[in-house]
């Protein structure tokens, strides 16, 4: 499995709509194959700074997800794109367990 950690800041007084939209992402992703947490918190002492904690069975699933057409009535990515004042920071991780995550062909 791997994991992303994404913080985003938004334009000032737009992290709620930049939350909103990223929580319309997280429906479009439920059920997806290889996607098995997609979590949008939004900061505590920042309410413009948005977090998504990501994981995915593996990266060809992140990646076909990247990949996959935004829907007709659902948000494109460029639409979060714009309610950015700067670019989005990742970091890439290892997922090695936890709580919520499925157990199956696990050590």
């Amino acid at each position: 499995m791997i994991g992303r950690l994404m913080t985003m800041t938004a334009h000032p007084g737009r992290g709620g709509e930049l939350a909103a939209l990223l929580l319309t992402v997280a429906e479009r992703l439920r059920g997806l194959p290889g996607c098995e947490i997609y979590l949008i918190s939004q900061d505590g002492a920042d309410p413009d700074t948005v977090h998504v904690a990501e994981v995915w069975q593996d990266d060809a699933g992140a990646q076909a997800a990247l990949a996959a057409p935004a829907p007709v009535d659902g948000p494109a990515p460029s639409d979060v794109l714009a309610l950015l004042s700067a670019p989005p920071h990742r970091t890439d991780l290892t997922v090695l367990g936890g709580v919520g995550l499925p157990t199956e062909g696990r050590p």
